[in-house]
């Protein structure tokens, strides 16, 4: 069965995209740890980041880079943090976090968007992706 990642991937759930290659994926995170937490994903399948073939780990870090730069054009913040967990969904995913404190990087609170503004912002950092 496929992942909610692949069904987003395919179009089957809506997103909010920020980036995307013939091999990656990037999108906001819908209950964001601050504004602009993007998720960066391989379009293959596959559950654990170690278990990705060396190639493909080493282009979604190189992905993954592009989009924290285009995040880090659109939106204020002190930095951009990068966390893999995985346990939420079996896809691998690569969070990038606007950090303006630790709090941001903690997974402890959260920041509300309307549909409005998740799009506004998927389309301003989607502008800064090169």
């Amino acid at each position: 069965m496929a992942t909610l990642f692949t069904k987003i991937i395919n179009g089957e759930i809506p997103s909010y995209k920020v980036a995307e290659t013939e091999e990656f994926f990037a999108f906001l995170d819908i209950n964001p740890n601050s504004k602009g937490h993007t998720l960066c994903i391989p379009k293959v399948e596959v559950d654990k980041l170690f278990d990705l073939d060396e190639e493909t780990y080493t282009k979604l870090m190189q992905f993954s880079r592009r989009v924290a730069l285009a995040i880090e054009k659109t939106v204020p913040c002190l930095r951009i943090g990068m966390t893999v967990i995985g346990l939420e969904v079996p896809h691998v995913h690569v969070h990038l976090i606007p950090l303006h404190t630790m709090e941001n990087a903690r997974f402890t609170s959260k920041v509300k968007l309307n549909p409005d503004e998740f799009s506004s912002l998927a389309e301003a950092i989607a502008s800064n992706f090169e």
